[in-house]
């Protein structure tokens, strides 16, 4: 997806969840565990502390669709979703 941002800011960038990890046992590759807790562990926890919505960024984006820096396009919208979420087929 592009959006246009205004000056002097960052594109969106789509946020996901986290995915588990495949088990290890499945893989058949074990994950060293100093990997595990020195890095991943650490990381975890800052990607549970942050927001799940940038309300900030938010309001940014909503301040320049009002003043006409966004364009909207209703079409485009429901394409992406339906592309993301998969057309029911």
């Amino acid at each position: 997806m592009r959006v246009n941002s205004p000056a002097g800011t960052s594109p969106l960038v789509p946020v996901r969840a986290p995915q588990a990890a495949p088990d290890a046992a499945a893989t058949g590759e074990a994950a060293p565990a100093a990997l595990q807790s020195g890095v991943l562990g650490p990381a975890m926890d800052a990607l549970r502390e942050m927001p799940e919505i940038d309300e900030a960024r938010v309001a940014q984006l909503r301040e320049a669709y009002q003043r006409g820096e966004l364009k909207f396009d209703a079409g485009k919208l429901a394409a992406l979703i339906q592309r993301y979420h998969g057309d029911g087929r």
